[in-house]
């Protein structure tokens, strides 16, 4: 199923307000998650996203029923509203947490290599991740960014996933049962903040805070299984994922090259870690799926984002995730 959160316009929706809804082969219509389980005749609410997630197993039914029925044409209108007539936020507009890995080889490969950098061997050893800001999340639309984070600023292309179930000490055998679902990942880059803040060795933090994007469905892992590619270490998945910059295409990868599975920093994470529904994980940007990697490598030449650019990022079964680089008001 995918699943998004959105403002309806006035007039398609008795409900005014921020809605969860569910689109799958819905031909551009959403189904109005709270409005369709009161019409189910569910006692469980579903307010929002995170309270979506957390009683996954209780309201699925009610939601398959009602597409069902929306299908045979007996869901009431009050419970649709149009695509076109509705305002897509992120899916989930304020995760629990957001983490990042780092578990594409080809990325670190060429983003080190074209630093003048070998190839740090530890990438081998473990599933590093970082944190990153949890309220900072966007989803389709502007992303405004303030004068210094405009230096060198980058796109990473990416796919994050959603906890579904709680749990500690997860083993990566059975890690893949805690996915919800999954999403389009931007992690934008101020890379002139993160090089000079990284000399100071604990990470990223004012190059990477002040926005991330998702988007612009959550799809869950039950809808992705025919591209699943099932491993010793868990599931890799088979989308080819692609980036364009006011319309070209620059970026080229697939979800199956992750060197590290999800399950693995799944793993890593919970160890000693209570991770609960809600929390989102990115994967890390996938090769070639970045400016920084690019331009390192000479397929781009010094190109880096400005105001008024649009960096689109397109998932097979994700969808795609659009946005435009604007400066931020009384820009200091």
């Amino acid at each position: 199923m995918q699943l998004v959160t959105f403002i309806p316009s006035r007039s398609s929706l008795a409900r005014p307000g921020v809605r969860v809804g569910a689109s799958t082969a819905l031909g551009g219509k959403i189904i109005d998650v709270p409005a369709a389980l009161e019409w189910a005749g569910s006692s469980a609410k579903a307010p929002d996203m995170l309270s979506l997630i957390e009683h996954w197993d209780e309201l699925k039914p009610h939601l398959e029923n009602a597409s069902s029925a929306f299908r045979e044409g007996k869901l009431p209108i009050a419970c649709v509203c149009p695509e076109p007539a509705a305002t897509i936020l992120a899916p989930l507009p304020k995760p629990v947490s957001a983490r990042d890995g780092y578990a594409f080889r080809q990325h670190v490969e060429s983003a080190r290599r074209g630093r003048g950098l070998p190839m740090i061997p530890e990438f081998d050893n473990f599933p590093v991740f970082y944190f990153t800001n949890h309220l900072a999340i966007t989803g389709p639309g502007e992303v405004t960014v303030q004068k210094l984070a405009r230096e060198r600023l980058d796109f990473e292309l990416e796919v994050a996933i959603v906890i579904g179930k709680t749990g500690r000490n997860i083993s990566a055998s059975r890690a893949d049962e805690h996915i919800f679902g999954y999403c389009i990942m931007n992690d934008w880059s101020a890379r002139a903040l993160q090089t000079e803040e990284m000399k100071l060795n604990l990470g990223p933090a004012k190059g990477k805070d002040f926005a991330t994007s998702i988007g612009p469905v959550l799809v869950t892992r039950d809808e992705l299984a025919p591209r699943a590619v099932p491993g010793a270490h868990g599931e890799r998945h088979d989308l080819r994922m692609k980036a364009l910059v006011n319309g070209k295409q620059v970026s080229d990868g697939n979800l199956k090259d992750m060197n590290w599975t999800f399950a693995q920093i799944i793993e890593r994470a919970s160890y000693g870690v209570t991770l609960y529904p809600g929390e989102l994980i990115g994967s890390g940007t996938v090769g070639t799926g970045c400016f920084m990697e690019l331009n390192g490598s000479k397929i781009t030449d010094n190109q880096w984002l400005k105001p008024g650019d649009k960096v689109v990022l397109e998932v097979e079964g994700l969808g795609r995730l659009e946005n435009t680089i604007a400066a931020a008001p009384g820009d200091l």
